[in-house]
């Protein structure tokens, strides 16, 4: 077994120690969460905080981070799996519910920051809504415009104050047709690279 002084070897001193201490919570597990959840893992974030109801099914192998073995587990199960395969020092905190304004602040109120990773557009606002309610001073960083491919000169981020937006804010998803892994993962990890930014910018926030 691997030591944590060997894991974490060669970590950036000034980040990385803010990282360990941080708490960071995802809502979705599916192509963005799953891609974040991921990034955040191996870039060494102490508690992932990650809430999704749903079940791996066929149509999410192309773009998400499980295997053809996990269809039919919950995807918090799934993905905290395969976390644990690469990072045994990680604490993750599942929630295997749909997020509501009920359930709101007992999934995410540890959370220093929230990565939003849903697919419903009402949900999504939903999800800002909450935050900006019960937690106006931590920041949120949310997806929009992952849908088709290439045009990498479209994709960007927008800062609203503590609301950050990544994506290229314009493309729709098309009925019965999956986003593609590469644009899904590209706006996943530009989400999860500015949350370690702000995260280190901020001493822990």
């Amino acid at each position: 077994m691997i030591s944590r002084e060997e894991y974490f070897s060669k970590r950036d001193p000034s980040a990385f120690p803010i990282w360990q201490k941080a708490t960071i919570g995802i809502a979705g597990a599916g192509g963005l969460g799953s891609n974040i959840a991921i990034s955040l893992a191996r870039a060494g974030i102490g508690t992932l905080i990650i809430a999704d109801y749903d079940i791996v099914t066929a149509e999410n192998i192309n773009r998400q981070q499980y295997t053809l073995a996990q269809i039919g587990k919950r995807k918090v199960d799934a993905i905290a799996e395969n976390i644990c395969t690469f990072n045994p020092f990680i604490e993750l905190v599942l929630h295997p519910v749909k997020v509501t304004p009920a359930n709101f602040c007992d999934i995410f109120e540890g959370a220093d920051l929230l990565l939003e990773a849903l697919d419903e557009a009402e949900q999504k606002e939903m999800l800002i809504s909450c935050w900006a309610k019960y937690y106006p001073d931590r920041h949120i960083i949310i997806a929009s415009g992952i849908a088709g491919y290439g045009k990498n000169e479209t994709i960007h981020t927008e800062h609203y104050g503590l609301l950050h937006i990544v994506g290229d804010l314009t493309s729709e998803l098309q009925a019965g047709i999956c986003p593609i892994a590469t644009r899904v993962a590209v706006v996943a990890n530009l989400q999860a690279n500015l949350a370690l930014e702000l995260l280190a910018q901020h001493k822990g926030i």
